[in-house]
């Protein structure tokens, strides 16, 4: 064992301490030289995967066998580090959890084998940072060549733990173990230390590892080579999730992430397997900052602008105004071709709805697309997920992101504001804005917000607003207290207000520096907004979009040194669906109702770790109220088949009513045959009378039955869906099928991403792209084909070689609303199998 002496410090090459040097250096040298690489820990750490990643990388592309057996206990292993070694090594890392429950997994041991011995380090060092680098940590190397006995003792109980006590991490195991983990309160110990190691590197420090390096083999701690910026936290997890979504050949997907995750980095990074890019927004600041985020992460490539002022078009990346792009003019005649972009992001995808979003996303065909949102459910009902097939890629919600520590935990307060709302008009599903700021704008309800404004000694606030003319008066109340404010809204403003006023960029840069201590606005910080400092958000109108709601409470939820919650006063009066405020609180979109009254408010542990939620009592007697209004289903029923009809402007037929239904709605009917019209939707028109004559004359009939057996029809695979598209033949509907019918028709139905993910994810199909005509047909007659003839015989046979209709079903093939209804209820069976496909995947 050779000693080398500087000054008092000792050094001995198999004990090491951290006192004067640290472990990091003898296990980089160490994965280095090996042909097999076995770690037992604890826990990983990302700072300390980070360090060995490229090494081990390095080593995985020469074949080295790498196993790494860590511990789950606790919570302290991070799954952002799991996947970062899962995404690095593939199937070239056997990774594996300690498998007995509640039991302590404390040892670390470095298994490392070369051509002619093995050494082993065992000690007190696990993957983290500051166990590599910068704490005090005894590890004991030992060889075979000197302690073959030990070496074989310590090889054998790591053997034996691996083959007995152990869980392989896959995808499904990784996947709920993120979803489960709860950020223990020691990270932020942790954290804190590695943030003040790094600040405290001066160049005495520098100095005394130079001299270190110069006098023995050492060689100092590096930083990770990973060029900045990196990806991180969600981000991590997200780009291991598309880039599996992508193997299954899927060509559009959406990542549902809460505000603050950093989204617009994520899609960055996603690119970097793309060469020509388009990037679509609404408002011209998310597409300004979006330039900067996709410049730090891919500098090498150009960048252009398409909006109303602008209209590059060679750029490598492109950053579109949907309002410009998405005219039909500019797609029909203008310079983009449907394959122009390989890679197109739409951000902010809830608007995806809307017509210009649906023009762009319906004229392009890149080879991926990806929508960004952070709050896909709109209570319009508009069905965000349905726009891309229920194909949601990555999911991580408000109370998953606080828990895993990625944002701060919230303070909420609801406060009973006593305004009454039944006296303003509500069209469209909105209220009349200047009738609410003539309720609103009065000294007692100012008074009211800015007595618990005070409370909390608020730095930097945000208040939003009913509209620009309540901004106004809410600055002009709180300056008239002696508070530093301003407001930020759009249009013209006259003389009198213009003292109240400050441009958007000044006003967060006062805001940010102490000059301004509130800034209230209405829907201007909604998106695209970045101040962590903020410490409050107040809602100062009634906010009945779970869009606008999250969105608005994400400007308070980022985090920044120092900052440990945000206060959040929410003024809640009696207008439309503010009982869904508390569910909203817990990531889910709607309450489960729940005893007599139809409402109980969520239990403590249904929110984020950490966070406060406080409803005054008369809040909780509103609630209830309110959801005792809304009890009666077959009534709700039809306010939504009435309220979609309107939205549509014209009668809604089962796959407009299915995207566009209330999901609360929904849940409720859909296990309940009487009140479930989808079940039959033709005798629910007749009930409702919605009907039409030339409706009415199939009631009753063999041509009825046949729509309702196909309504009903059982599905746990797409399959039936091509055989009835044969049948129907492109509106010109057949009574009989032959084999190339079905091959031209599942051909081109399993040419949709969406539809063949089912093939690619099973094993006797997952070659399917690669098939012809015969392997079709026989999947066709193994499958729908047997089983519709057996189980709907009495409108299936077969007949040698074709797949016949019943016929006494011929005289129906040539009736329109006979055609027209049998593909609306392919369309809609074909979306709800998605969304349950959806379901299944994410219990």
């Amino acid at each position: 064992m050779g000693r080398y002496q500087i000054g008092a410090n000792a050094f001995n090459q198999n004990c090491v301490t951290g006192a004067a040097d640290h472990f990091y250096q003898y296990l980089k040298e160490a994965i280095t030289r090996a042909e097999q690489i076995d770690m037992n820990v604890s826990f990983l750490m990302v700072s300390g995967i980070r360090l060995v990643l490229d090494d081990l990388k390095i080593a995985a592309n020469k074949g080295v066998k790498i196993r790494v057996l860590c511990g789950n206990y606790l919570n302290i292993t991070q799954p952002e580090a799991l996947y970062l070694l899962k995404d690095a090594l593939g199937d070239r890392l056997d990774l594996r959890f300690y498998n007995i429950r509640n039991h302590s997994f404390h040892a670390k041991a470095y298994f490392f084998r070369y051509p002619e011995y093995e050494e082993v380090f065992v000690g007190s060092s696990n993957l983290s940072k500051s166990a590599l680098t910068d704490g005090i940590e005894w590890n004991y190397r030992i060889n075979s060549r000197e302690h073959r006995d030990d070496c074989e003792f310590f090889r054998q109980t790591f053997e034996d733990l691996l083959t007995n006590h152990s869980l392989i991490i896959d995808d499904v195991e990784l996947k709920k173990y993120s979803k489960r983990w709860i950020r223990p309160k020691i990270y932020q110990q942790i954290e804190e230390s590695e943030a003040a190691i790094e600040a405290e590197e001066t160049p005495d420090r520098v100095a005394q590892g130079q001299a270190a390096f110069i006098i023995v083999p050492v060689v100092p701690a590096p930083q990770p080579l990973i060029a900045f910026p990196q990806p991180r936290r969600a981000q991590v997890e997200a780009l291991y999730a598309l880039k599996n979504f992508r193997r299954e050949n899927l060509d559009k997907g959406l990542i549902v992430a809460a505000t603050g995750i950093g989204k617009t980095f994520l899609a960055a990074f996603d690119s970097r397997g793309f060469s020509r890019i388009l990037f679509v927004a609404h408002r011209d600041e998310i597409l300004s900052q979006a330039e900067y985020t996709f410049k730090c992460v891919r500098p090498e490539l150009s960048a252009g602008h398409f909006n109303g002022t602008r209209k590059d078009t060679d750029a490598d990346i492109i950053f579109a105004s949907v309002q410009t792009l998405g005219n039909p003019a500019y797609l029909a005649n203008g310079p983009f071709a449907p394959d122009a972009f390989d890679y197109i992001i739409i951000d902010e995808f809830h608007h995806a709805v809307s017509d210009y979003y649906q023009h762009i996303i319906d004229y392009f065909r890149p080879k991926f697309m990806l929508g960004l949102t952070a709050t896909p459910e709109r209570l319009d009902n508009q069905d965000v997920f349905a726009l891309c097939d229920y194909n949601v890629v990555y999911e991580v919600r408000l109370k998953e992101a606080i828990n895993k520590g990625w944002l701060v935990p919230f303070r909420y307060y609801g406060i009973y504001d006593d305004l009454d709302y039944d006296h303003v008009d509500f069209r469209n599903g909105q209220y009349d804005s200047e009738q609410l700021t003539q309720l609103a704008s009065v000294n007692k309800r100012g008074n009211l917000i800015f007595k618990h404004y005070a409370k909390y000694d608020s730095r930097r606030a945000l208040g939003f607003c009913i509209n620009r003319h309540h901004a106004l008066y809410m600055t002009n109340y709180f300056r008239e207290q002696g508070i530093a404010c301003c407001a930020v809204i759009s249009g013209a403003v006259n003389a009198e207000q213009r003292d109240l006023v400050k441009d958007r960029e000044t006003a967060i840069s006062d805001l940010k520096t102490g000059k301004l201590a509130v800034i209230f606005s209405v829907d201007m910080f909604n998106e695209g907004l970045d101040i962590p400092e903020l410490d409050m958000v107040m809602f100062l109108r009634p906010t009945q979009s779970p869009i606008v709601f999250l969105q608005q409470l994400g400007r308070g939820l980022r985090k920044t040194r120092g900052k440990n919650s945000v206060n959040v006063l929410d003024f809640i009066g009696n207008y439309k669906k503010a009982n869904l405020v508390p569910f909203l609180l817990t990531s889910e979109a709607q309450p489960e109702p729940s005893g007599r009254s139809g409402f109980r408010l969520p239990r403590e542990d249904d929110y984020p770790v950490d966070c406060l939620v406080d409803f005054d009592f008369q809040l909780i007697d509103l609630f209830k109220k309110m959801a005792g209004d809304q009890r009666k289903i077959k009534d709700r029923v039809l306010d939504e088949f009435y309220r979609i009809s309107d939205e549509l402007g014209r009668r809604p037929l089962r796959l407009d009513l299915y995207v566009h239904l209330d999901e609360s709605v929904y849940q409720t009917i859909r296990s309940k045959k009487e009140l479930n019209p989808f079940r039959n939707y033709l005798s629910f028109l007749d009930a409702i009378g919605q009907i039409t004559a030339a409706e009415k004359e199939l009631l009753g009939t063999p041509g009825h039955a046949f729509l309702r057996n196909i309504e009903n029809t059982a599905m746990s695979k797409t399959y039936k869906m091509p055989v009835l598209l044969a049948f129907y033949n492109g509106g010109q509907m057949k009574l009989a099928i032959d084999d190339e019918d079905l091959y031209q028709s599942f051909k081109a139905f399993y040419e949709k991403g969406s539809n063949r993910v089912d093939l690619l994810r099973d094993k006797s199909t997952a070659q399917a792209m690669s098939w012809g005509k015969k392997e079709y047909v026989s999947l066709a007659n193994r499958n729908p084909v047997h089983f519709l003839a057996q189980s709907a015989g009495e409108f299936f046979y077969l007949n040698g070689d074709s797949f016949c209709l019943a016929p006494e079903l011929e005289s129906y093939l040539a009736n329109p609303v006979f055609v027209e209804h049998f593909k609306d209820i392919i369309d809609y069976r074909t979306k709800r199998f998605y969304k349950e496909r959806l379901e299944k995947r994410n219990p």
